[in-house]
Order: structure tokens, then sequence, then C-alpha cells
């Protein structure tokens, strides 16, 4: 059977030619990679030390040009490689037919890459009604031949047919529009805002599908920056005046990257979509095991310098620190970014990902054995030691045969860099091996198709954004309103049924459950003794806790409180033997606690969190109070009585602060307001009692903060 996908399908660099830079013979960045159009930037990477098993093993010298015969390990290689070549000529290309195998299993057998100027254009008949409704689109098609066409042999893929002539002029300005046009990024009728070689002049760029342009995107972050003093937004052009990246962050993108901004994700599986929507987020997880957002953008060019822009841009806004963690789908230009803005971050690639392709490159092998997939996946997910996880992956190698499978090989070569198990001393917020927080792609799903407009896209995302703010309300209120539900009797169960929030809560008492059931002995005394942990007395694997009696503390050689923040079920089973009563305070990480969210000075952080002197300019001055009155902010929305209390608050402190304005000689003669009871100004300004002017509004602001404070 035959299907023609839709224009903007999905454009996924093959791991097996990118993946960790393994290519030792990758191609030197180029000086200029901005121009939409020109040459892919993939910086210069040397000295790899993995097996030629990665690389798409093309013909002979690994040549540029494509040719018939040239073969490569998957589709997605091809289509990477015709990606390339399109990029260097300056021609837009979409995947216009592709065949499937007959039978039960429906497999891609053939593919055929061509210039989006193929075919010719038909019109569609239309009403009266729906042509006043619907503007003309123009259409890129002019009868252009030139396409690859690729086929299935066995476990590769060959270069069948091949026309390299096209009917039109490669490589201008127009052409790197058609590009993005190409891939959904631009409408027909939508027109760019710069002047190309030619010197002719186009109005405006569209970022994304039919109707809307550039302008209601400018429209959409003038609007957010009225609404929200604290919103960022960077905009980066090319050298010719095109939008290649936008970048944007409002106060509660980052407010929550304040609390919850050790592990991030950058998430880019807009590539997964076959409607090949540009757009990325940086997200964590919450207090409640909640998706959050850190900030968006439209990214329109994958080189190593938008990637820089990018990391660069959103690092500033978050105030200059940078994540503990960062999780990433990987390709060489953001590997190498990632390493010069996040030099002290641990980049770790996406398990997930990584397991999503693997299910494509065994195609044929999961067909042939049902239960290798489960398998594979359980071995990366479930393994508890590094020394299980090496002897089942290559207990599963030798069953099924496949120790010359050049993908396993490839991605087991790699698994330090996207194994769990390997980067277990490091934070990264994830409390369970099969959690999967939902990704863009997920959204996309939901919502989108090829006629989402870029105006619909961003309202539907808003109230995803304020839906998802009520969902964390919502669990902010059932944490306080009920009481969580213990189990046993323990002192320690108590203490966290009191300390966590409730979702959080809940994986701790399954690793406090647990811990009941292990087999502990003690193999070593003193200050500092040392405790062997198994299931039962024959188990394979044996884990070592060593406690210190002095201080109390103690850790574990499964480092599941290092990775996740969550004291695992070895050490609190020996907890339960030397009987403490409760746990040292250092172990609930506030990230996971109720008070996640509460700052515990109002000044203190943002002072500590910012660079600069606030003495230097309004606009540091500003930023700094902004911050601060986006938390009263926070606080106040938790509910209409809180809300209202707020009110009268920050309008006293308005008041205040518009006094001390008029008259600073005479603020710190004045005495502190009582916040429940009519008082003006005036009144406030003659009684000269309290002498602290500046603790006045502090006082209020902090009363109102202090999570202990409730409206009488």
């Amino acid at each position: 059977m035959e299907g023609e996908p839709a224009e903007g399908e999905e454009l996924i660099d093959d791991y097996v030619h990118c993946l960790m830079s393994l290519d030792t013979n990758a191609r030197p960045g180029q000086s200029d990679g901005l121009i939409l159009g020109a040459p892919v930037v993939d910086g210069a990477v040397g000295g790899g030390t993995e097996p030629d098993a990665m690389r798409d093993f093309a013909s002979a010298g690994d040549p540029k040009e494509p040719a018939v015969g040239m073969t490569f390990e998957s589709d997605e290689a091809a289509k990477a490689f015709y990606n390339e070549y399109a990029r260097r000529l300056g021609f837009p290309f979409r995947v216009g037919r592709s065949r499937r195998s007959k039978g039960t299993e429906e497999v891609v057998i053939m593919k055929r890459f061509v210039c989006s100027r193929e075919g010719m254009y038909k019109k569609k008949q239309t009403s009266p009604d729906e042509a006043t409704r619907k503007r003309e689109r123009m259409s890129m098609r002019e009868g252009c031949n030139a396409m690859m066409e690729v086929v299935r042999e066995s476990d590769h893929w060959i270069v069948a047919k091949l026309e390299r002539a096209h009917n039109h002029d490669l490589g201008t300005c127009t052409t790197n529009v058609g590009y993005l046009r190409a891939r959904g990024l631009l409408g027909g009728s939508d027109k760019v805002a710069m002047v190309g070689p030619d010197e002719m002049a186009f109005l405006r760029q569209n970022v994304l599908g039919e109707g809307g342009d550039a302008q209601g995107l400018l429209d959409y972050l003038k609007k957010a920056q009225a609404n929200d003093p604290a919103f960022s937004h960077a905009i980066q052009v090319d050298k010719n005046g095109c939008v290649v990246n936008v970048f944007w962050a409002d106060a509660r993108a980052k407010a929550a990257y304040r609390h919850f901004g050790d592990a991030v994700t950058f998430d880019t599986s807009y590539k997964k979509n076959k409607y090949m929507m540009p757009f990325v987020t940086f997200s964590g997880v919450n207090h409640h095991l909640q998706l959050v957002i850190f900030g968006c953008a439209l990214l329109m060019e994958e080189t190593e310098f938008s990637f820089v822009w990018l990391f660069e841009t959103w690092l500033a806004a978050m105030g200059g620190k940078a994540p503990c963690s960062l999780v990433t789908d990987q390709n060489r230009a953001m590997k190498t970014a990632v390493g010069k803005v996040f030099p002290n971050s641990c980049h770790r690639l996406c398990k997930w990902n990584i397991l999503s392709r693997t299910k494509q490159k065994l195609t044929h092998v999961y067909t042939e054995h049902p239960t290798l997939r489960d398998e594979l996946e359980t071995c990366v997910l479930e393994s508890e030691t590094l020394a299980t996880f090496e002897t089942t992956w290559m207990s599963i190698i030798d069953k099924y045969e496949l120790r010359k499978n050049s993908w396993l090989q490839a991605i087991y070569n790699i698994r330090q860099k996207w194994v769990p198990l390997y980067l277990m001393d490091t934070f990264f917020a994830e409390i369970s091996p099969t959690w999967k927080l939902e990704t863009m792609n997920d959204f996309y799903k939901k919502y989108f198709n090829t006629k989402t407009t870029l105006e619909v896209f961003l309202n539907q995302f808003n109230l995803s954004m304020a839906s998802q703010y009520e969902d964390e309300a919502k669990a902010d209120m059932d944490t306080y309103l009920n009481k969580a539900t213990t189990k046993t009797a323990s002192l320690i169960e108590k203490q966290a049924a009191s300390t966590y929030t409730k979702a959080v809560f809940g994986k701790f008492q399954e690793e406090f459950t647990e811990s009941l059931g292990f087999v502990i002995q003690k193999t070593e005394d003193g200050c500092i003794s040392r405790y062997s942990i198994t299931k039962d007395e024959d188990a394979p694997e044996t884990f070592y806790v060593m406690y210190n009696a002095l201080n109390k503390m103690a850790n574990c050689s499964c480092k599941y409180f290092e990775f996740s923040g969550i004291l695992c079920r070895h050490i609190l089973g020996v907890y339960i033997i030397v009987d403490p009563r409760t746990l040292p305070p250092c172990y609930f990480l506030k990230r996971w606690t109720r008070t996640a969210r509460d700052d515990d000075v109002l000044f203190q952080e943002n002072n500590n969190y910012h660079d600069g002197d606030p003495s230097e300019s309004i606009t540091s001055r500003y930023n700094f109070l902004s911050v601060d009155a986006i938390r009263c902010a926070e606080k106040g929305a938790g509910s209409e009585a809180v809300y209202k209390a707020a009110k009268d608050i920050l309008l006293k402190a308005y008041q205040e602060i518009a006094a001390y304005e008029r008259n600073p000689s005479r603020g710190s003669q004045r005495d502190d307001i009582n916040i429940n009871e009519d008082i003006t100004v005036d009144d406030a300004m003659n009684d000269q009692s309290i002498p602290d002017s500046g603790r006045k509004v502090t006082n209020l602001l902090g009363q109102f903060l202090d999570s202990s404070w409730s409206p009488v």
C-alpha cells in the first residue's frame, strides 16, 4: 500500500548518524549557519572512541552527493542525508511517496524524497461562502522532478532512483523561506520581512501554519509583556533579517524554575510529530510530580549557533543559575552547545527517545521475537545494579543472536550517557524508573493538525498551561486539607506524611513499606557502621549502607537518594534498626515538600539569585521588585479568602511606598500598620511610635508570605 504523508512530516536525524558524535570523521563547522538553506553547522568533533557501527554505511568516502546504489542503515538515515543535501543546495523537500509491505505487519519498504516544488497545484473548488472565509494560498509546486527514492533490501536501504535536476533556481532567499514553508513553518501566502540578494522586499514572516503572520507573534509577545512585567522574550535573526528562533518565558515559568529548576528536560519531541511544529520547551517536575514549564521557543534552525543562543538566552532569563542535570535528545549541534553553555550540568540522553528509536530500528526483530522488546526495556528500566544490567543485556543479546546488530551495539557502547544506573550519583528528580511525564508530542496529538495556525497554537498552549496551574493549586489544596494515610505507627512515616506532599509521600511510603522485607546484617561496627541488605538470603543483589552514629547520617550503594531526592528502602531499613525516631531534616529536600514554593526570606533569595547591583539602574531594581511581587501573586491566588487578604495587604503596602516617595525624610518615623484595621496613610504618618518604615512594608509582605499566616 502507498501513502503520501503531509509536507511537514517529521525530520529526525537518525541516531546512527548522530548519537554522541561517534563519527570520527565529523565535518568541520561552517562559519555562518544562520542563513536558512545554508550548510548544516555540525561543529568540529574529533576523537570519537566508539566503533563505526554507529555510522550510516554509505558508499566509500561518505560522499555529499546522492548516487544510485548508495546504501543506508535506515530510511531515516537516508532522509537525514537528503535533508543535508537539500540544505546545502538550498531547496526544500518532502516525503512524496511511501510504500508498505502487504500482510499483517505493514512495514515501510520504500520512500521517495521529492523537491517541494514537485507536482502541480490543483485548485480546489470551493463555495462562495468558503471563498470569503479563506484567503487564497500560494503554491510552491512547479512540476519539479528532482527526487531520491530508497527501497529496503534485507537489513539496509538502497538508492534505487535518482533525479538531481531542478526546473527552478536554487539557493535564493525565497528558497530559504520555502524551506520553512515546506516544513509547515510558513503558510503559502505568508511573506518575510527581509531583503534578499535580489533586493526583493518581502513584507512579513509567519512562523506556523496557514494564516497569521510574524506580526501575530510579535503582538502575542507584546501583549504578554504588557500583562506580565517579568515576561522575557528574545528573537534571533540571521544576517538577512530572517527570523530564525524565538524564545519566551513568563513570570510563572521563572518562579517554577526557582523552586524546581535543579533537574531540567529540554523537550524537542516535536520532531516525532508529523506536523513538524518546531516548538520546544524547558520543563521539569514540581512537588506534586506534575509537569512544569520553564520556558518555550520556536526553534527553526538546529545549528550549534542556534542552540547556544537559545540555551544562553534561557539561562539569562532564569537568573544565570544552571540546572544540576539536563536531559535532551541528541544531535551533534545540541551536544556541543550543551557542553559550552552548561559545562557543570550533567547531560543525559533521554532514555525514552532511545527506547523508541530501538523499537523502530528493530521492527523485524521485534516481529520475529515478540518478547524481546519487554525484555530489553525491563533490563534498562528495572535493573537495580550495574552488574545486573550488563549481565542481563548480554544474555538477551546472546539469546536472540543479536551480537552483530549495529544499533544495539552502538547504544550499549554509550550506555553511560543514557542508562540511569550509570548516573545515579546525580540528581535528576526521577523517583521511579518507569515514571514518564507528558511530553509536547502528547500535547500535539491532543490538540493540533496541519491547519493549526500560530495564533490557535499559542492560545491552546496558554489554556493548557492554565490547566496545569489549576491542577497544581488543586493538589496544594488537597495536600493541606486531606491528611495522608500512614500504614504503620512509625514516627518516621508520620514525619514524612506531615512533610511531603501527598504525591511524593506516596512514593516514600512505597520505599518505607518495602524496607520492612529486607534481610539486614551489620558487617562492620564502630562510629561508622556498615550494613549489607538483601531481599532474601540467596538474593543475587546486595546493597551496602554506611551509617554514622554521631550525626545519624547514612548513604547507600544504590544512590537512589542522590538520584531522586527520596531515601531508598535500604537506608530506611537500617534506620528502623538503629531507631533514631525521626529522620535528619536534610533528607527532606524542600523541592518535594509542602512548602516547596515558600521562600524562607522574602528579599534574601532575590538578592542572591540575580547578578548585579540594584543601585546600578532602574531596570535592575524593577526586575528585583517584580520577583517579589510575583511571589505575592502566587500566594494570593490560592483561595478567595487569601486573595482578598492579599489585595488589602498589597494596597496598604503600595500606599506606604507612595507616602515614602512623597516624603522620604519622614518615612523613618512612621509606625507599622495593623493589617486587620482600616487606617489612612495620614494616620500612619502622624503616629511616630515606631521609627522603622522600611521594616513596615517588609513586615506586611513577610507576614503575608509566611505559610503559617491565615486571614482572620
